[in-house]
């Protein structure tokens, strides 16, 4: 399953996305730290299903009339401050939860009602674009920190004569995500010398702000952007990373309610309808939220999640289906499962994701949509149904 970490400085509103996103009971105050412990759950992207193009939906939990939620790790780390990876405000501990995760989302509270190290203040008197690169810095430094600590062992490596500089850094960094493709990749793009012992500061930080880049990509969630200023949104938006407006707090609200059953609401709509009995103070608080979701097109919860997937991460969803003709499993199930893959998988990728023994006796696969055969090397696409035929049962 596919892992996404909120970080962020305390009190930008991490919790409250995690809560909204996965409905789990956790902390939410208005003071720093109120996480200390990662916070673990399942979410979702979403995704068009492809029960649309049957003259009947498919009736999976996770399909909600076309609309298809794939599940997804989501990781709510403790808020990080300025000089976390020197250890401030126990940094280390909270960038090192930040390990596992394949990419991130800073939350960044667009209000500027907190100041750097997560403090309430005055609403808008903190800059939020300076918290647009604090993660991003903070995450460098940090594994730069971890490069510089290990190169001794690198050096004494290199005197031996099979060496291989891309071995030994793949050795390194395997506990921060990054594999031998990753390293490869990035030594590629890199100009650094021969000889790991002629390595200075300077090349060893370049290699871990690439590294950095390529393993933990970042989005910016603009969050409190019911309450923000019109203009930090804006500002936020110009700046030259992927920013989403969100309503952390609203998307809450609105999970909340559909789930008690006075709205209709899926995650990711831009509007919802009221559907039970609400007090006039309810009514009018849904009716300022809908301006919100009028002017972002939504509360940004779920399309922050989806970009990180699907944009940043450049995954797709395949649906393995055992019945090419009726789009099903053994039982009947119709598109029981969907799985999130790299862009440029193959069938044999799929078999191998839908279990190891369904890959290692991959015979071919059909196109479900056209009952054709395709080729192993075919590159899966977004929505692709797939029937893997395989020695394994």
């Amino acid at each position: 399953m596919l892992s996404i970490a909120l970080a962020g400085k305390p009190n930008a509103g991490k919790s409250t996305f995690y809560k909204a996103a996965t409905l789990a009971d956790v902390d939410i105050a208005n003071y720093p730290f109120t996480t200390i412990d990662p916070n673990r759950g399942v979410t979702h992207v979403r995704t068009e299903c492809p029960c649309l193009e049957r003259e009947e939906r498919c009736g999976d939990d996770n399909c909600h009339g076309g609309k298809r939620y794939v599940p997804v790790e989501l990781l709510d780390v403790a808020g990080l401050v300025p000089g976390a990876h020197e250890g401030k405000g126990l940094g280390n501990q909270f960038l090192d939860a930040l390990t596992n995760a394949d990419v991130i989302i800073n939350v960044v509270d667009a209000s500027g009602a907190t100041n750097a190290e997560g403090e309430p203040v005055e609403p808008g008197s903190h800059d939020p674009l300076e918290d647009i690169d604090f993660i991003e810095e903070e995450m460098d430094m940090w594994l730069t920190g971890i490069v510089t600590r290990n190169w001794e062992s690198v050096e004494r490596k290199s005197r031996s004569p099979d060496f291989d500089l891309d071995d030994a850094l793949a050795d390194m960094l395997t506990g921060f995500g990054a594999g031998p493709a990753d390293v490869q990749a990035v030594l590629r793009d890199l100009d650094y010398p021969a000889d790991p012992i002629q390595w200075e500061d300077v090349d060893r930080e370049a290699l871990a702000r690439e590294i950095r880049a390529r393993t933990k990509p970042i989005i910016v969630a603009a969050n409190k952007a019911d309450v923000a200023s019109e203009e930090n949104v804006q500002r936020l938006l110009d700046c030259d990373k992927p920013v989403i407006p969100t309503t952390a707090e609203g998307e809450l609200a609105l999970r909340k309610g559909a789930e008690a059953g006075v709205i209709d609401y899926d995650p990711g709509d831009e509007t919802f309808e009221i559907v039970g009995d609400i007090s006039q103070g309810q009514r009018d608080a849904l009716s300022g939220l809908q301006g919100t979701l009028d002017q972002w097109g939504g509360t940004g919860v779920q399309e922050a999640l989806n970009y990180a997937v699907y944009d940043l991460l450049d995954h797709l969803t395949a649906f393995p289906v055992q019945d090419a003709n009726k789009w099903t499993d053994a039982k009947g199930n119709v598109l029981p499962d969907a799985f999130l893959l790299p862009r440029g998988s193959t069938p044999v990728d799929l078999a191998y994701t839908v279990h190891s023994d369904i890959g290692d006796g991959y015979l071919h696969a059909v196109d479900a949509k056209s009952n054709r055969d395709i080729s192993d090397s075919y590159e899966l696409e977004e929505g692709d149904v797939v029937k893997i035929v395989s020695t394994a049962k």
